[in-house]
Formats: C-alpha cells, sequence, structure tokens
C-alpha cells in the first residue's frame, strides 16, 4: 500500500488511456507524457501500459507501507526518500515505511512516478486512469491509500538500465501535421499560424491548452466533429486550443493542425508564460 501524506498540487493515476469510447464521448484521458511514463515502467520491468502517478507543478509525498521498487521520470521535482535525494531515471529500493517527497517541478512540468508492478487503482471500462465525472475522484486527495503489488510476490525481473533524453523537456517547437480545415486558412493566415511566436497562457490543464497571442480568424464553424489530443482548435476569437488527454471527443471549430505524438509529450512538459512554435511536418 502506499499512503499519500500530501497530494501535491495535481496527482493522479493515469496509464495509457481509455480506448474505443470515443463514440460514447468518453474521453481516452491516460498519462500525458507518454515517453517518460513509458520510461518510467521500463526500468522496473513493467508492462509500458502499467498505471502511475502523475505530479502536475508540485509533487506529492508518499509512505509506503510495503517494500517495493519505483522508477521517477519526467520533470525535475527534488525527490528525496526519508529526506535524502534520490536520482532520477532509474531502478530505486523502497523499504517498508519509506517517505518519498518531492518539491515543485523545475526543467519540466510533469513527473511521473512507476511502481514495481503498477498501481492497482480500480479499472473503469478497461482503464485505471482517473476522470472528473468518470472516477470516483479525478485526482488523490491527502489521506488516500492505494493497493499496490508486495515486492514478495512478485516474479523477479532484471531492471533496465537506460539513459533518458530529457532534450524534450527544453524544446519550444511543436511538429504538427496538417488538420482537416488547414486548406481553408489563406496564404496570409497559414504565414502567421506557422511563423507566430505562442505562449501558453494561464489556461492549461489536462483537458486543453490555450495559447496566446490571439491571431486573425475569418474561418466559420464547422459541423461538429471528431477530435484526438493533439488537435488545435482555431476559436472565432482567434485562440488558438490544443486539446489534451481528457479533451472531448468531438468539436465544433476549425481543427486546423494536429500535434504529433512526440509533440503532446513536450506541450504536457510546458507551464504558464513558457514560450512555443509550429513547425509543419508531412504524414
Amino acid at each position: 500500500m502506499i499512503k499519500i501524506l500530501k497530494s501535491g498540487f495535481y496527482t493522479s493515476v493515469q496509464d495509457q488511456g481509455r480506448l474505443g469510447f470515443a463514440q460514447y464521448g468518453v474521453p481516452s484521458s491516460g498519462v500525458m507524457d507518454q515517453y517518460a511514463s513509458k520510461f518510467a515502467n521500463q526500468l522496473l520491468g513493467n508492462a509500458k501500459d502499467a498505471a502511475v502517478l502523475e505530479m502536475t507543478m508540485i509533487g506529492a509525498e508518499l509512505q509506503f507501507l510495503t517494500a517495493t521498487r519505483i522508477a521517477i521520470a519526467g520533470a525535475d521535482m527534488g525527490a528525496t526518500i526519508n529526506g535524502k535525494a534520490v536520482a532520477m531515471f532509474k531502478s530505486i529500493k523502497i523499504h517498508k515505511n519509506d517517505i518519498l517527497s518531492f518539491r515543485q517541478a523545475k526543467d519540466g512540468f510533469r513527473t511521473y512516478v512507476a511502481v514495481r508492478g503498477g498501481i492497482l487503482a480500480p479499472q473503469v471500462l478497461g482503464s485505471r486512469s482517473m476522470l472528473k465525472g468518470l472516477t470516483d475522484d479525478f485526482k488523490l486527495n491527502t489521506g488516500e491509500q492505494l493497493h499496490i503489488e508486495n515486492e514478495l510476490t512478485l516474479k523477479s525481473a532484471k531492471y533496465a538500465r537506460l539513459k533518458f533524453n530529457g532534450s524534450y523537456l527544453q524544446t519550444k517547437t511543436l511538429d504538427v501535421f496538417k488538420g482537416p480545415e488547414f486548406e481553408k486558412l489563406t496564404p496570409s493566415q497559414v504565414d502567421e499560424l506557422l511563423q507566430s511566436d505562442y505562449q501558453v497562457s494561464k489556461f492549461n490543464s489536462r483537458m486543453a491548452y490555450q495559447l496566446q497571442p490571439l491571431i486573425q480568424n475569418d474561418l466559420k464553424p464547422i459541423l461538429t466533429g471528431p477530435v484526438l489530443p493533439g488537435t488545435v482548435q482555431f476559436t472565432p476569437l482567434g485562440q488558438l486550443v490544443v486539446l489534451m488527454r481528457d479533451c472531448q471527443t468531438t468539436g465544433g471549430y476549425p481543427r486546423v493542425l494536429q500535434l504529433t505524438e512526440k509533440a503532446i509529450h513536450i506541450l504536457s512538459q510546458k507551464t504558464t508564460a513558457d514560450d512555443l512554435m509550429f513547425r509543419l511536418v508531412a504524414f
């Protein structure tokens, strides 16, 4: 078991998402930064889709009520075990009653904690990912306890030694494909869209990131169409809205761009006032 001593700013259980339910309006959810979460799981010999803890901006404080192994990847939140600094990107032995603590993120925005065997949160529609309105809660609260596998019941595993490529945490370039309504843009709109420098606005979440500044938009709304994590919507006011993992499944704003999967990882590690730019790539 893991006891949540402090929940941090926004800590939740996430796996690789809830797939196959978009037609019913159910978001896919799942970890924002799939690269970091898969890396942490791989270090422990877990399945890549094993559920992990996702911490945003300010990390949690956790007490382990059973011995296990963990791995930490993503943004640096100054992890400590019983007050002593601990390295990221490696398999770490945890003893019974050890306390794992985190501070505010630097060099990124989200951190992932994988546990040997995965976090055993309840499954809803085939996923352990927490989502408002679907699971009992959308984030963890102080005092909660999480089930994990007992280290003694797990088969022995070879713990990987891998090198984490953290260069994406510093990049500001988002590779994008043309969206379904891209061809409706005028040449001047295309130039502005692709040559402008953007910043993440204060309105950013697991659902969507709004970018600033506004740019000129004369496009009419579309009939409601499907959207995905990474879809860039263009509102009548000229607001660019990048949909993220907890986004709705349909929308009525022109879909002018679509982020690559790597670009979603990059954006998920950005916060308010961080700089961004788009780079158009071919399929």
